[in-house]
């Protein structure tokens, strides 16, 4: 999913092709998951975006809006696959050959945005899965970040720089008994990180993913914090353009989970392996990743090196009552727990419900920054 590096992307877009100008027309496709989960509707946003000037555009992690001339503005979220589109201009962060990425307007809009002047700029916002959300805050354009959703979610590593210090990072890290990577991907604690830059981060900084947060030393948090800023900062510096990413980073090396023939390496012939920390998929590398400390004990490896369980399988009852259905979040639906009595803690993430789709769609593999198809 987008995560700080290509929200930081569409950002830089919309300053450039939507700043400035005025939305003479604005098109809005009824959804009452993707605006109506959040307190809206594709009416209301319609009527609230139309003859205004687009005055600004900002970024809290894997949150972004776009500042009106006058309140509400639109405070915006991809979920697993959103996006929002300019016409003719490269704003994917995975290049495509597919013909249907290049129809106008685009399949799955939710809404469009065309604007004055000569030439005219046209936007879409598309998601196939339903998992995006499009909300309006009615508040001065320079408060936004004191409204929710962005208010109950921790600093951004870029925009908030001067906050997340190594004290900071510290105080918070002491404060938890988590697994780091599952702290790095709570969205309370530090916003917009998710799965790849959180394995990026701690494979700069030779920690293990599993391993608790408070059992850190100072020089291991140290170095989380020098990689924390180097992985976010070049990342969104590069615009998420991984054809331009340090060929060192694991991010250029670990999508081989699964295929056939093909190791999971790095160049200097260090093994990768993948792990499942905080309900995600973790890429490590144990060479250079060592456990120091102690580790969460329930955690599946899909390398088999994980912990040994009871092979013996239980007899089934003849006849099964049938499972209720997961109740929902207010932000989509919430997964549904794992058979199992002992599980991780849960980690509050914007990525809890984008595991589920709410509606089919041709195509759902993952999108990755940039990368090459």
């Amino acid at each position: 999913m987008p995560e700080l590096a290509e929200v930081s992307r569409i950002v830089h877009f919309i300053r450039h092709h939507l700043v400035g100008k005025t939305l003479s027309k604005v098109s809005a496709q009824h959804d009452d998951i993707v605006y109506g989960k959040v307190g809206t509707s594709a009416a209301e946003f319609q009527k609230a975006m139309e003859g205004k000037k687009v005055v600004g555009a900002g970024q809290q992690g894997k949150y972004f809006w776009i500042t009106m001339s006058t309140p509400p503005h639109a405070v915006m979220h991809f979920g697993m696959a959103g996006w929002l589109k300019i016409r003719d201009a490269d704003t994917y962060y995975y290049r495509t050959d597919k013909p249907e990425d290049k129809e106008w307007p685009p399949k799955y809009w939710k809404f469009l945005l065309e604007t004055d002047g000569n030439p005219m700029t046209e936007a879409a916002f598309v998601d196939a899965r339903r998992l995006a959300r499009v909300r309006l805050v009615d508040c001065p354009a320079d408060e936004i970040r004191k409204y929710s959703p962005l208010k109950e979610n921790g600093p951004d590593p870029v925009a908030d720089k001067d906050t997340v210090t190594e004290e900071w990072l510290a105080k918070k890290l002491r404060s938890k008994k988590v697994p780091i990577k599952a702290l790095l991907l709570d969205q309370a604690n530090i916003s917009g990180i998710g799965n790849w830059m959180g394995d990026e981060i701690l494979y700069h900084a030779k920690i293990h993913p599993e391993q608790y947060s408070n059992t850190l030393n100072d020089d291991q948090i140290k170095e989380l914090h020098s990689a924390m800023h180097y992985v976010c900062s070049t990342s969104v510096e590069l615009l998420a353009d991984s054809d331009k990413f340090p060929e060192n980073w694991l991010f250029k090396h670990r999508w081989s989970k699964g295929k056939k023939n093909v190791p999971s390496v790095l160049p200097n012939g260090e093994k990768i392996t993948f792990l499942t920390v905080g309900g995600r998929t973790s890429a490590v590398v144990p060479s250079v990743q060592k456990k120091t400390g102690p580790v969460a004990k329930e955690v599946d490896s899909d390398s088999g090196s994980g912990p040994k369980t009871n092979s013996k399988r239980k007899r089934e009852p003849a006849v099964k009552k049938e499972e209720e259905a997961p109740p929902e979040s207010e932000d989509g639906p919430t997964p549904k727990k794992s058979g199992s009595k002992r599980q991780n803690k849960t980690i509050k993430t914007e990525d809890e419900d984008e595991s589920k789709s709410s509606e089919p769609t041709a195509s759902t593999k993952r999108r990755s920054t940039r990368l090459r198809k």
